[in-house]
């Protein structure tokens, strides 16, 4: 991720330096990418950060992090020296049922229907490698950046946001469905890997910093925000994987991860769009249109910013030499569409990176050494990226009713499980239901199941307990 030998056009108009001038402005500093101080800064930044992230200290170490980092809720021997404490647990997500459910659960568009659009997984591996090589070059172990991307949606349940919604209504009484929190719950309770001396799970057993990189919201339910990270019941691993941090504040991993999220997700499902059909490129060339773009991102995504500011954003992107202008399905059309979908992951990626060692020096950063550095302008255009999803997929024609039967059918098999008094549980989570002492500790169990289930796998279930 960090920038080469070779100048590197944002924007890119080709032999338009003044362009690249303008976009160093943009990440707050009056410099063009052509300045050789901040090239050589950037450049050595990369190489430092990459001899730091990838070496080993005493027993499988990683430099630049404590031995409270490597700490593991059940502590294990150390199997080799060869691979790093977050190597091991990038391997134990790679391998986690978790993640391979979410081949066939909802990114935006509904698993299944096509080929061609991101599942909850292929989203997911995306994701893992934006934020690798961000983090890599930021000074962030990799393999630990690469861990908080491949665990960050684990929580999510079939349907995607909408289920998640419909989830946190029906257990409003027992502490609301998070699918943030409900991550930790996998990570650290539902998969099947370490127990402690007790005998109960604990998850996966992931190291300190590998469970708080994961973390994207450090609070439990609260008002005013729908968003948190945890449940009552698991505060405790909570506090645990939170010991020595700042307040809320995230770590740099988590920040690297989370950019690089909503970088995926509002390239990739523009792209997803596009490719099925809902959105077509000559569209935003309307007026109306990008006032539309522009209100959508304004509610949902930056509240407080000038409204014109984001106009210039659209602006910004529609522009640029590589905005594809057309889409056919042809060959030429797709490699177009994937030269615009590569060229924006970079410009939102390096601009984050030049703004945060700009920020705070090239010297290799991990966990709360620093903040991830965002210029505004570049959360604008991504916020209107954003947009065009809501609009062409989310609140395309006929979603709605197609929401209400997504939310019916999963109340309806949460309902039926609850009647069922555990009966119809999958095994593993039997003894849990059982052990269970109070109704919403059974309950919660209940959610559990339903969580876990993928898109077709919840049909099923209706199926089979629905009548």
């Amino acid at each position: 991720m960090g920038l080469g030998a070779e100048h590197v056009h944002l924007s890119p108009v080709k032999g338009s330096c003044a362009e690249c001038a303008r976009f160093g402005r943009v990440i707050g500093r009056n410099q063009g990418f052509h300045d050789q101080n901040v090239r050589t800064q950037m450049i050595r930044g990369a190489e430092a950060s990459k001899s730091r992230a990838t070496s080993l200290g005493v027993m499988g170490q990683p430099r630049g992090y404590l031995e409270a980092d490597l700490a593991r809720i059940v502590e294990e021997p150390v199997k080799e020296t060869v691979r790093s404490g977050f190597a091991r647990d990038r391997a134990r997500v790679l391998h986690s049922v978790g993640l391979r459910r979410l081949a066939a659960k909802t990114q935006v568009m509904v698993s299944g229907v096509s080929d061609f659009p991101r599942s909850r997984l292929t989203h997911t591996l995306e994701v893992a490698q934006i934020a690798r090589e961000l983090g890599d070059a930021l000074g962030c172990d990799p393999d630990l950046v690469e861990v908080a991307g491949l665990a960050h949606d684990l929580g999510h349940p079939p349907f995607g946001h909408n289920g998640e919604t419909e989830l946190d209504r029906l257990a409003s009484q027992i502490g609301g469905f998070e699918g943030n929190a409900q991550t930790l719950r996998v990570l650290a309770r539902l998969e099947a890997k370490m127990e402690d001396a007790s005998g109960e799970s604990v998850g996966l057993n992931l190291t300190r910093a590998s469970l708080d990189a994961a973390c994207k919201y450090p609070w439990g339910r609260r008002a005013g925000t729908q968003k948190f990270g945890f449940y009552e019941d698991d505060r405790p691993v909570f506090e645990w994987l939170r010991a020595g941090a700042p307040g809320e504040r995230t770590c740099l991993e988590e920040q690297a991860m989370d950019w690089s999220d909503d970088v995926a997700y509002s390239v990739h499902d523009a792209e997803d769009a596009v490719h099925s059909g809902l959105v077509h490129l000559e569209q935003f060339t309307s007026s109306e249109i990008q006032q539309e773009l522009v209100a959508i991102a304004l509610e949902r995504y930056r509240p407080d910013r000038d409204p014109e500011a984001l106009v210039e954003a659209l602006r910004r992107l529609t522009q640029l030499e590589y905005w594809p202008g057309h889409f056919d399905g042809s060959m030429a059309s797709l490699r177009e569409l994937k030269r615009f979908t590569s060229y924006l992951i970079g410009r939102f990626c390096v601009s984050a990176q030049i703004a945060t060692q700009i920020e705070y020096g090239s010297e290799p950063l991990t966990r709360y050494a620093a903040n991830l550095i965002v210029p505004d302008e570049v959360r604008d255009e991504v916020a209107v990226m954003k947009a065009i999803a809501v609009k062409f997929v989310m609140n395309r024609d006929g979603a709605d009713a197609e929401y209400a039967r997504q939310r019916t059918m999963i109340a309806e098999v949460v309902h039926a499980l609850t009647l069922d008094e555990g009966r119809s549980l999958e095994s593993w989570l039997v003894s849990t239901f059982e052990g269970a002492k109070t109704d919403a500790e059974r309950f919660r169990v209940v959610i559990d199941q339903v969580a876990s289930l993928t898109d077709v796998s919840l049909l099923h279930w209706h199926n089979k307990l629905v009548h």
